[in-house]
């Protein structure tokens, strides 16, 4: 099984996109310092009449180690097609931006004056106006559908009665010689973040005559002992106004002790002055509940929900609930995919939503009526989109371009991009061609992956081999952008890539993404082995004896199965934030569903099924040098996994790098720590692999 030789005849490989005839595009090599300095677009937004089109820009100040966002416009309608002008001052860092309901004022959230409050600034000409000072930062906003109040969120202690409370709590918290913190229950951190008892909860502000906010909010989430938005990556997608503006849905997983393995959250219904308890309107559904939006006359709530408690990449499906009666029908029941998110068309005949599909993730509409779903943009991944009338705009990238703003009509025809931030820096930069190809794998299924070819290719070579893995497990490697697993940094330094998006990978169906589960270890492994000797036997540029496998988070747990499972083609090995003793692991990191989930159980309740594909009952087989790199702030995979797998390879005499980053999570963000990262795990590679 694990013999590259004895897979060979099994496999059955077919092309999907071909790149055997592209020429090779000459030009610099694309690199991981072009990459940290390139400005990342985002967060599109449309006036309400479709005209104006705001979007944020992240430019890297490299030097001081960080980013910087502005707003920047563009008349869609104006005749001369002007590239957009910055919107915002220099000097302001900001983010989340929304038109009001009459299109004249754009509203975002930033620090400029020392804490995180909401800012306004006219879209026909003026200064940015600071609208709200209060005592906390403003963690996230939504306009009520008149624009006279505003949902707003804070990070609170729910037993304060007032947000003057919970900052002086805080404050005098800092104050105190002694440090320790008690805890009765968990999540005690959560991602890269200790717990301290505050809670993300929703608030309700006016507006006065002069525009600004004043006075003490309403909080209209009284009693609910959980996070709104969730933590630690939930958004403003996750409440909503009525379109009457008389009361708001949001969702929430309510706390206690079982928070930390539950994925349960619910939708609560609330009067937009919080005279009453929320009313939860999805008690029913044990799973994960979200992302609530209102047709316009307000008597249907859609949403997303899964199915499944405790899982947390079950299929999320839509469904549209009667107000009325309370009854749920599931739209689009057929369509094997997960829904991403909801917007409606302006004549609430269609949902818009963004899902993986088959190593891309386009942007779909679905018919409410009936279920239809037509692909209305594709060509690598959608990442944020916005509706206004018959305009749509999106932010589009690929495996050869990061992300760009793009207009067009709602059925996504006539598109135009928008944006062209990125052009001077990349006009000289040679990316590696890509193509996308299928094999047999596990269970004699279909299964995808894609190759990318060095920069600057020259047909007849041989070339080294990055084999990336990829994360979650339930991820994919496919054609997007990213800016801390690029395929294209290792084609800039001289070597093809392989990515397979094995069993458990999303895009490919919910029984595809389930396969992995309590399989970490076998159907996972057999795509890769099969994956890659099926690369190799269809395209004869890739050397497979001048080869290095990396990954991180599940793709480090594969690195550390792998070691003591298939250590046969690879000369080194790189392991980012990888599981080295799932028992550990699973009493350790803070997410408990997802250890409880992947391995069949709770390690006192079923610890057979933890350690059947645990790497660390293999460390006497490890034989292949390995680079591991870790950060002390990721509490998924906690510290010592890392440490651990170090460990085991010195005991072993393993040729062996450790690359410790204090200040990061589970992610490396810092602009000199990502450089940092690719040129040592550069140089790692050039020792096994050569130039």
């Amino acid at each position: 099984m694990n013999a590259r030789s004895a897979l060979l005849p099994a496999l059955l490989c077919a092309t999907l996109s071909s790149f055997a005839a592209a020429p090779a595009q000459a030009g610099k090599p694309f690199d991981v310092r072009t990459m940290v300095n390139l400005e990342r677009v985002s967060s599109p937004v449309l006036s309400p009449d479709g005209r104006k089109l705001v979007f944020a820009v992240r430019q890297t100040d490299f030097e001081a180690n960080r980013g910087k966002t502005s707003l920047w416009i563009e008349d869609l309608f104006a005749r001369d097609a002007a590239p957009p002008v910055r919107f915002t001052a220099e000097g302001f860092n900001v983010n989340s931006p929304a038109f009001s309901p009459d299109g004249a004022t754009v509203y975002f959230l930033s620090a400029k004056s020392g804490s995180m409050q909401l800012w306004s600034q006219p879209v026909a000409g003026g200064d940015a106006v600071q609208v709200s000072n209060y005592a906390l930062d403003v963690g996230g906003f939504v306009l009520s559908p008149d624009g006279k109040s505003v949902a707003v969120v804070f990070e609170v202690f729910n037993d304060c009665a007032d947000l003057a409370c919970s900052k002086k709590r805080v404050d005098d918290t800092a104050a105190k010689k002694a440090s320790g913190q008690l805890y009765t229950q968990t999540f005690i951190r959560h991602w890269d973040t200790w717990a301290d008892g505050r809670r993300n909860q929703l608030y309700v502000a006016k507006f006065a005559a002069d525009g600004k906010l004043a006075g003490e909010p309403v909080k209209v989430s009284r009693g609910i002992d959980g996070d709104i938005p969730s933590k630690p990556f939930g958004d403003t997608g996750e409440f909503t106004w009525a379109p009457d503006g008389k009361s708001l849905v949001f969702g929430v997983r309510i706390a206690g002790r079982t928070e930390a393995w539950s994925t349960n959250f619910d939708l609560y219904l609330v009067p937009a002055d919080g005279q009453a308890t929320p009313k939860n309107l999805t008690a029913a559904n044990l799973a994960w509940d979200t992302g609530p939006v209102f047709s316009a006359d307000g008597k249907t709530l859609y949403y997303r929900a899964m199915q499944r408690p405790g899982f947390e990449a079950d299929r999320f499906a839509l469904i549209a609930m009667d107000m009325a009666s309370g009854k749920t029908r599931e739209i689009a029941a057929r369509w094997d995919a997960s829904a991403d998110t909801i917007a409606l068309s302006g004549d609430g005949q269609w949902i818009y939503t963004q899902a993986q599909e088959l190593g891309a993730h386009p942007l779909f509409r679905v018919n409410i009526a009936n279920g239809e779903v037509e692909t209305v943009a594709k060509d690598g991944s959608i990442a944020d989109f916005d509706l206004a009338g018959d305009t749509l705009a999106f932010v589009r990238n690929s495996l050869k371009s990061p992300g760009d703003v793009f207009a067009a009509r709602a059925d996504g025809s006539a598109a135009r991009q928008v944006s062209v931030n990125n052009a001077e820096a990349l006009k000289d930069v040679a990316f590696g061609d890509f193509e996308q190809f299928t094999f047999i794998g596990w269970n004699n299924e279909t299964v995808h992956g894609y190759v990318v070819k060095p920069a600057n290719y020259v047909a007849g070579k041989k070339y080294p081999v990055a084999f990336l893995i990829h994360g979650g497990p339930q991820g994919s490697f496919g054609n997007g952008w990213s800016f801390r697993w690029n395929p294209q940094t290792y084609a800039g330094q001289g070597y093809a890539v392989v990515m397979i998006d094995f069993h458990g990978s999303t895009g490919y169906g919910q029984a595809f993404t389930d396969a992995i589960s309590q399989h970490w270890g076998d159907r996972p492994l057999e795509d890769l082995q099969k994956g890659w000797a099926a690369a190799q036997q269809k395209y004869a540029f890739l050397d497979g004896n001048k080869a290095c496998a990396l990954g991180a988070s599940y793709g480090g747990y594969m690195i550390n199965w792998i070691a003591g499972n298939w250590s046969q083609p690879w000369k080194c090995l790189v392991n980012h934030d990888g599981v080295f003793d799932a028992r550990m692991m699973a009493y350790s990191t803070e997410e408990q569903w997802f250890s409880d989930w992947e391995n069949g159980g709770t390690p006192f309740d079923a610890p057979a099924a933890v350690e059947r594909f645990n790497p660390v009952n293999h460390v006497a087989k490890w034989r292949v040098p390995m680079m591991v790199v870790q950060g002390q702030l990721d509490y998924r995979i906690p510290a010592e996994q890392g440490i651990g797998t170090f460990t085991a390879l010195q005991r072993k005499g393993i040729d062996s790098q450790l690359l410790f980053f204090p200040d990061e999570n589970h992610w490396v963000l810092k602009p000199q720590n990502s450089v940092l990262w690719h040129d040592t795990v550069n140089a790692w590679l050039k020792k096994y692999l050569g130039d």
